[in-house]
């Protein structure tokens, strides 16, 4: 955190010679790459590499509709704040960024253009998906998701198994288990690897310890906090053991192993289970790929809980936000473009068809996404999603550490390296909300 106030000021110190420089002249709107009829433009610095040529399209399709630039850049998995902190120091930053929730907000807030007047907050179905800082509506979420267990039902079956049969953690460490030791005969595992580099560590270190945070806050009726206990730490373990010893590779392998690696082993048919998000739907489907028939979506059971009436983890850590050090133009631009994705028929269709969202506004088109359609049928049917903490998570140091001790311990499954991911988890958490 030491290197994170250092960063910070050191931004702060490039924005104000970039503000400086402004008052020499060089005002954004005037700059020559800029639309010469003062329409402004747009440039959004985008979080999620799984949707950037959808992005990049519908960007296309906004500047062939209305004749106003936009430009989308994609971060690398992984590196999004490092990414926007180099990227907001530059006289042409993005003008439009995103957090992940209120703890991403403390660092941005000050660059958050009051959105509370905006058309795109009128749009909203509900007031809770407004990120505010104090009055002021600081950031919009945009797309509501749901993660959980992808399943090839196809191998499932052909296991000796069906979904339905998976309804608890302790069933799903018999199936997994019952198909590593057949594995050879099969021909395929259980798990697809659990990869611990940057384009894949976030669905171990972030997604999946969302699980014992969540029950954890729901155990003690909070909905943050500043002292994580680590309630159902074993039971982590017991939901990491099982992926990391049911799967494509020896745990030991994982720290090479990418999100690419993942997502082909189970288009390979290498594996029944992969654990991703309804983002991974556009991904997974389509031409020689999956049919909607061949996949499902189950919950990360962990061992706690209702878990007959558990579902999948649903939620958003995605809020766009506005920059308010850009030109009044471009602060316009910026508006109007995102008001045309979440209102018009063309912008909608794409979020919804192309991208697999669903979208919190009232012109929103139904989803053809099928993961998006299980987690709306689970809920109709009376399960509870498990809610997104993990925005809560005090920071992306503690992200990296966890991340770092889980990796460790796939490599040497011991009880100390184990307790290495214990101190990782509770004691890095109160050293970095103190902070």
């Amino acid at each position: 955190m030491k290197m994170k106030k250092l960063l910070a000021s050191l931004f702060a110190i490039v924005m104000c010679v970039g503000l400086l420089a402004g008052c020499g002249g060089e005002k954004k709107a005037d700059d020559s790459s800029k639309n010469s009829d003062k329409k402004g433009s747009v440039y959004y610095l985008n979080f999620k590499p799984e949707q950037d040529e959808a992005w990049q399209n519908l960007a296309k399709a906004y500047t062939k509709e209305t004749g106003v630039k936009v430009t989308v850049v994609t971060a690398a998995s992984g590196e999004y704040e490092t990414t926007l902190m180099a990227e907001m120091g530059k006289s042409d930053a993005p003008t439009l960024f995103q957090v992940n929730g209120p703890v991403g907000l403390e660092n941005w807030k000050d660059y958050c253009y009051d959105l509370s007047d905006a058309e795109i907050t009128k749009n909203l179905t509900s007031d809770a998906y407004a990120l505010k800082d104090g009055d002021k509506v600081a950031g919009i979420a945009y797309v509501i998701e749901s993660y959980g267990i992808i399943v090839n039902k196809n191998l499932l079956k052909d296991a000796g198994y069906k979904v339905e049969d998976i309804n608890s953690f302790a069933k799903l460490k018999e199936v997994a288990e019952d198909i590593t030791k057949r594995e050879d005969d099969l021909g395929f595992a259980a798990f697809t690897s659990a990869g611990m580099d940057g384009s894949s560590d976030w669905r171990f270190k972030t997604h999946l310890a969302n699980l014992p945070i969540y029950f954890e806050y729901q155990k003690d009726d909070i909905g943050t906090t500043d002292a994580i206990k680590g309630t159902y730490l074993d039971n982590y373990r017991d939901i990491w053991d099982l992926y990391i010893n049911n799967s494509t590779c020896e745990p030991k392998d994982l720290s090479a192993k990418t999100g690419d690696d993942s997502r082909n082993e189970f288009l390979k048919e290498k594996a029944v289970f992969f654990q991703n998000g309804s983002w991974e739907y556009a991904n997974l489907t389509g031409d020689d790929k999956f049919k909607d028939e061949d996949l499902a979506m189950i919950p990360i059971y962990i061992g706690v809980g209702d878990e007959e009436n558990q579902g999948l983890c649903t939620g958003t850590e995605n809020y766009w936000c506005v920059n308010n050090s850009a030109s009044e133009e471009d602060i316009q631009a910026t508006l109007d473009f995102i008001n045309w994705c979440t209102s018009s028929e063309k912008g909608t269709k794409a979020m919804a068809e192309d991208m697999g969202f669903v979208i919190p506004f009232k012109d929103a088109v139904e989803s053809q996404n099928l993961f998006v359609k299980e987690d709306a049928k689970m809920t109709a049917d009376g399960k509870t999603p498990v809610s997104w903490n993990f925005p809560t998570m005090p920071s992306e140091e503690w992200k990296n550490g966890v991340g770092s001790a889980l990796t460790a311990y796939a490599a040497d499954q011991t009880d100390a390296n184990w307790d290495k991911v214990v101190k990782a988890f509770v004691d890095g958490w109160a050293e970095e909300a103190a902070k």
